[in-house]
């Protein structure tokens, strides 16, 4: 148990702070999104490879639709989170991709049939104020950095990034039989298969404009924001009990918003972002967390 717990720290640790590492590569996002797709495909392939893991080819194919539209789900929330970073904070990026769960939490019941509790709609409501107070409230006081950047758009890619990563977590629902890297490893090749034409298309290949820093980064975001996180990630959820996992999770946002105000030096959220972003992930976690039974 403590071997999990610390691997899903390291896990959430890590993903919050793909932000401070995408500002130091100066590429598309769609590119970016290829290229960590394939960096982390080697790498979970290469995993798999080594510890001798069979993969469930028969499985795979009954499951191989669902597969593939959530490995497209997810080449696609990818761009959209970096296209996020491109435009505003990483801290009011993250906040505003973390609305995925909220999102989740109001399809459910159109898609399983399952009737919102009253604590469900509260948690609900409590997060649409929280992104509201987020989205119109003037992040910088500084004219000079809202001049650099447009918040509102950025707050709108995160949260376009949040839509397809709540439909990466549905269609996850409805797969079968097809575990934790094995998983993984599929949607990331589906993800390379979308990404490819739509780079071919747009930005095309520019990794010679990359310096050392650039290159560096790179790696890191694909091999280790992608391939080791997701080692860790997976696993380790398989060992800890939902609630556990729930509140780890979002070591993640709170990563993200510290790297965004102490490292990367960006204008701080002002008081009412504060509170929205508290009520989204406080809402959230909260509708995750069950009481206990006496």
């Amino acid at each position: 148990m403590k071997r999990a717990r610390l691997m899903l720290i390291t896990s959430m640790t890590i993903f919050g702070t793909i932000g401070l590492f995408k500002r130091f590569i100066p590429i598309a996002s769609g590119e970016l999104a290829l290229y960590r797709a394939i960096l982390a495909a080697v790498l979970v392939g290469g995993f798999l490879l080594v510890t001798k893991q069979k993969i469930p080819l028969r499985t795979i194919r009954r499951q191989l639709p669902l597969l593939l539209f959530s490995g497209a789900a997810m080449g696609v929330n990818w761009i959209l989170l970096f296209e996020a970073y491109n435009h505003t904070t990483v801290a009011l990026g993250t906040l505003s991709y973390y609305f995925a769960p909220v999102i989740v939490m109001a399809v459910c019941p159109l898609l399983f049939k399952e009737k919102m509790t009253g604590k469900q709609v509260l948690c609900f409501l409590l997060s649409v104020v929280g992104m509201v107070l987020i989205t119109c409230t003037e992040g910088a006081s500084d004219p000079a950095a809202q001049a650099s950047r447009n918040d509102l758009v950025g707050i709108l890619f995160g949260l376009g990034a949040a839509v397809f990563y709540a439909c990466v977590m549905l269609l996850n629902k409805f797969i079968r039989d097809v575990e934790g890297l094995h998983r993984t490893l599929v949607q990331f090749i589906a993800a390379i298969v979308t990404l490819t034409p739509y780079v071919a298309l747009s930005s095309g290949m520019s990794l010679g404009g990359l310096d050392a820093a650039g290159w560096v980064c790179l790696l890191v975001v694909g091999l280790v924001h992608t391939g080791v996180a997701y080692c860790l990630y997976f696993p380790s959820l398989k060992e800890l009990p939902g609630q556990k996992a729930a509140i780890l999770s979002y070591i993640d946002p709170l990563v993200a918003v510290l790297v965004s105000a102490l490292i990367l030096r960006e204008a701080p959220l002002t008081l009412w972002q504060g509170v929205g972003g508290a009520l989204i992930l406080g809402a959230t976690l909260w509708n995750e967390i069950s009481p206990r039974k006496a």
